[in-house]
């Protein structure tokens, strides 16, 4: 088996096989000018690092980019990416001079949930105001980056000594949007103790309890599951 991720010029090549997956390089070599990088370490944006007890994956060098970038390299940290009471709506708090700077962030910050599934939930709301953000908005990203500045080099552990069991956590935040009622579904799947799956995602439909809420996150990981 050879899995192959292509990003334009970019290439990662996977497999079960070493001498096949030479085969294919010298393959690529003869049609394409090829520049062969060896194991992978570094991935748009992307760390890699490999030992004998697992993969670890991070965007530690994107995050610090990122941070000065932003001009918050020197932001005083925050221990939680946002206060769990948080409510935000689209009609409450002034707009934002300048539009584009938020969707930027919030550009950025959604490639970072890639290894971060602890702030996936505070970007899912964000995101959703990204027509028309609100000052509350743009200070709530803020806090976001302060968290990030406590933690850059936070990430995933993908372990090779884990068992081949499937365990899944779920939960419902319900009607997180003041506005249209509904409410936010998360979940993460992890491999024995590696974490492969998760989501943070508006509910399609109004709930109209807690309960409710609850069991459509509990058929949403039970579909993801299967």
């Amino acid at each position: 088996m050879i899995i192959i991720l292509v990003y334009v010029d970019d290439i990662l090549i996977a497999s079960n096989d070493v001498d096949a997956v030479n085969v294919f390089k010298q393959f690529l070599d003869s049609k394409f000018k090829l520049k062969d990088l060896g194991t992978l370490k570094y991935f748009l944006g992307l760390e890699v690092a490999r030992t004998s007890n697992g993969i670890s994956l991070c965007h530690r060098k994107y995050t610090l980019d990122f941070l000065s970038d932003a001009g918050m390299l020197a932001c005083k940290p925050t221990s939680i990416p946002m206060n769990q009471l948080a409510k935000f709506s689209s009609s409450i708090g002034d707009a934002v001079p300048d539009a584009s700077l938020y969707r930027r962030l919030i550009g950025r910050l959604l490639y970072l949930t890639l290894t971060r599934p602890d702030i996936c939930y505070s970007i899912h709301k964000l995101s959703q105001f990204i027509s028309s953000p609100k000052v509350p908005h743009l200070q709530a990203v803020y806090r976001v980056l302060k968290y990030l500045k406590c933690t850059p080099g936070k990430g995933l552990f993908l372990s090779a000594r884990s068992e081949l069991q499937l365990k899944c956590y779920c939960d419902s935040d319900w009607v997180a949007y003041p506005d249209t009622r509904r409410s936010i579904t998360g979940f993460c799947v992890f491999l024995g103790d590696s974490l492969i799956s998760w989501k943070s995602k508006k509910q399609q439909v109004v709930s109209r309890s807690t309960a409710e809420s609850e069991y459509r996150s509990m058929a949403t990981v039970t579909s993801e599951m299967v």
